[in-house]
């Protein structure tokens, strides 16, 4: 589950460091990179949850 954490840590990084230059410079690669990072936060999350789920019981 740290490992997990970890991932999500970091991509939740990458998804703020190309949303910010979308929206403060107009950059449109950072968009399709901050799209990414967040299908790919979304699907993290789902893994997240199960495994909390599964530590819980």
């Amino acid at each position: 589950m740290k490992e997990l954490l970890d991932a999500i840590k970091a991509e939740i990084e990458v998804f703020s460091k190309n949303a910010e230059a979308q929206l403060v410079k107009g950059n449109k690669a950072a968009g399709t990179r901050a799209r990414k990072a967040a299908l790919n936060l979304s699907k993290m999350m789902k893994d997240f949850r199960k495994v909390s789920m599964d530590a819980s019981r």
